[in-house]
């Protein structure tokens, strides 16, 4: 389908099957809602590989995820590249059962934030500056205590492929507050669903986990070696980009 249809035309017809689909599931799983946590990350994921699935069959955009020996059963904090709206549906299939760190406006769209919630989402207030921070590490390491992966995106918004990279604070603050390793996560999904773009292109986005950061670095340490590892290797994967491969 994806190879007859403008970009444009892709977008509107993937656009229509999400809300579609992502509405009609949200009503008639209603009841997940009162089961525990573990039956609502099952639920998340099932609906995240849906949705990728409908990308895929309209759009002709699916993925391939390399360096996954870097991905770790222990408590870990991932830091992920942040370029399209595709990069949170990938988060489930990627992490096992993650508390992902989001902004706390999203949490309050109705039956969404609710399943947000019961997944273990972390809510974080973006203008909050020291005392949201404090708030993001203590949710955190209490996600951490129960075996969680914490998932972050650290630049806290999309950014278009190729601008410059803006990480906010509160990645270097659970890095020194949970002690625990940081895996940097890289992507090329911005060339396939471009930020604030309804136009899709068809190819494979490729995610490349990289190896992790030990705990113990510096501040500046850490968010230097942090910055370099994503953005050098998410600029390497923009440069040798994948052509359309779905018919």
């Amino acid at each position: 389908m994806a190879a007859s249809l403008s970009g444009g035309a892709r977008g509107v017809l993937f656009q229509i099957a999400f809300y579609a689909w992502t509405a009609l599931l949200a009503v008639v799983s209603l009841p997940v809602l009162v089961f525990p946590r573990p039956v609502m990350t099952a639920f998340g994921a099932f609906w995240c590989r849906s949705v990728l699935w409908l990308l895929a069959r309209i759009a002709g955009i699916d993925h391939r995820v390399i360096g996954e020996d870097s991905l770790r059963a222990a408590p870990a904090i991932y830091a992920i590249k942040h370029q399209s709206a595709w990069d949170t549906l990938m988060v489930p299939l990627l992490v096992p059962d993650p508390a992902i760190v989001l902004k706390r406006e999203l949490l309050w769209i109705p039956l969404f934030g609710q399943y947000l919630a019961r997944q273990g989402a972390i809510g974080v207030d973006r203008k909050g500056a020291a005392a949201a921070l404090r708030r993001l590490a203590r949710d955190a390491r209490r996600a951490v205590e129960a075996g969680q992966p914490i998932v972050v995106f650290p630049e806290g918004t999309r950014r278009p492929v190729g601008a410059p990279p803006a990480y906010q604070p509160g990645i270097a603050a659970l890095y020194a507050a949970l002690a625990v390793p940081v895996v940097p996560v890289a992507l090329d999904s911005g060339l396939y669903w471009p930020r604030r773009a309804l136009g899709l292109r068809p190819g494979r986005i490729t995610v490349s986990v990289l190896p992790a950061i030990p705990p113990g670095l510096d501040r500046r340490a850490f968010m230097s070696r942090l910055v370099a590892a994503i953005e050098d290797e998410s600029d390497r994967l923009a440069a040798n980009r994948h052509g359309p491969n779905i018919s």
